[in-house]
């Protein structure tokens, strides 16, 4: 079960990056890490959203680097913070689960919640549903902190500083 999930978060992956980014992410779908890795890195600091969240997922399950929760969460954090759904996703769950940080179901829900508005079809119905599984397990109270919000919540363009001069 948990080999398909990864297989399924690996796709997800690859379904938010455009055909053109082949150098981005070429290495990774070839399953070639540590080259991935010297491409993903870079682009990643940089403050590509969709290299920030492949090297959330790469230090999550330690591919091609040790695996690292905290350094997981706050690669999808930057990446989340951009709008990215995947990242959105991916955090959302490390939230609900205390992966990296603390548990936190209010900030899972407002994750999952912002995913869900972001994305169609099969992808939407899972963010719905786990935002919901999420809710469960929380007060009334909660759930109005985590929907305001989401509601209110608006991506930040990450302001990347070059080399002082």
């Amino acid at each position: 079960m948990k080999w398909s999930w990864v297989v399924g978060v690996s796709l997800a992956l690859a379904a938010v990056l455009p055909a053109t980014s082949a150098p981005l992410d070429g290495a990774f779908r070839a399953g070639d890490y540590p080259r991935a890795i010297r491409r993903i890195a870079p682009a990643a600091e940089r403050g590509d959203p969709r290299a920030q969240a492949f090297l959330g997922f790469m230090y999550q399950y330690g591919r091609g680097v040790a695996q690292n929760y905290a350094l997981a969460a706050y690669w999808y954090r930057r990446s989340a913070e951009q709008g990215n759904p995947t990242a959105q996703h991916l955090l959302g769950l490390m939230f609900d689960k205390g992966l990296g940080v603390p548990t936190n179901h209010v900030a899972a829900h407002v994750w999952l919640s912002l995913a869900a508005a972001r994305t169609k079809g099969r992808d939407h119905e899972d963010n719905v549903r786990l935002r919901d599984a999420v809710a469960a397990k929380m007060s009334f109270g909660q759930l109005y902190d985590a929907q305001a919000l989401a509601q209110t919540w608006a991506p930040k363009p990450e302001v990347v500083l070059g080399p002082k001069y």
